[in-house]
This record gives structure tokens, C-alpha cells and sequence, in this order.
């Protein structure tokens, strides 16, 4: 699985931007898929993820501001982000598992200026 995330950007307090992540391969549908993101000087932590059955969970710094979805006919896993806070500065990035197996992308960095 290669995954390919855009979306990111430059954007005020308040804000609102959306995460895509398009995926290869034939077994996105079966792949738990999700976002992570790291801050300049902090470890990578869990945004959202969501499954095959479209339970969604979340990270309760974004619960009620950020909503993860998936198209499985376009293989893409999409992270739309309101109420932007400074603290959500990080670069972004998408993740796919199955089973033991995890595919990361490249990142996509977002800013958010108060």
C-alpha cells in the first residue's frame, strides 16, 4: 500500500482544512486507516483512525472539532478539520494497517497562526 496525503496549508485560527490520503493497492477496504501527527519537538501522536465497519475514534484534543471519513471506491481517506488551534501545528500524516502490516505516507504539514 502507498499512500499519498495533501490538503495541508497555511490558516488562521478558527480555520478549517481537509486532509486527503489516496491510496494503491486492492486491500484499502480491508485496511484500518487513519491520521497521525507530530509537532516540531514532540512524538507522533494518534489523530483519528477509522475501520473497515466505519467506527471512528479520535484523540480528545480534536473530538467534536475533526471528522475522518473514507471513500473505499476511491481509496481515500479523507480528515476534515474545523475550529483549527495553534496547537494543532504538525505535519499530518496518513496510516494504513492490516494486520500486522503498517503503511505510512509522506506527510502533509499544517499551520495554523493565531
Amino acid at each position: 500500500v502507498q499512500l499519498q496525503a495533501c490538503g495541508g496549508g497555511l490558516v488562521q485560527a478558527g480555520g478549517s482544512l481537509r486532509l486527503s490520503c489516496a491510496a494503491s493497492g486492492s486491500t484499502f477496504s480491508r485496511n484500518v486507516v487513519g491520521w497521525y501527527r507530530q509537532a516540531p519537538g514532540k512524538q507522533r501522536e494518534l489523530v483519528a483512525t477509522i475501520n473497515i465497519y466505519g467506527s471512528t475514534n479520535y484523540a480528545d484534543s480534536v473530538k467534536g472539532r475533526f471528522t475522518i471519513s473514507r471513500d473505499n471506491a476511491k481509496t481515500t481517506v479523507y480528515l476534515q478539520m474545523n475550529t483549527l488551534k495553534p496547537d494543532d501545528t504538525a505535519v499530518y500524516y496518513c496510516n494504513a494497517q492490516l494486520g500486522p502490516y503498517q503503511y505510512w505516507g509522506q506527510g502533509t504539514e499544517v499551520t495554523v497562526s493565531s
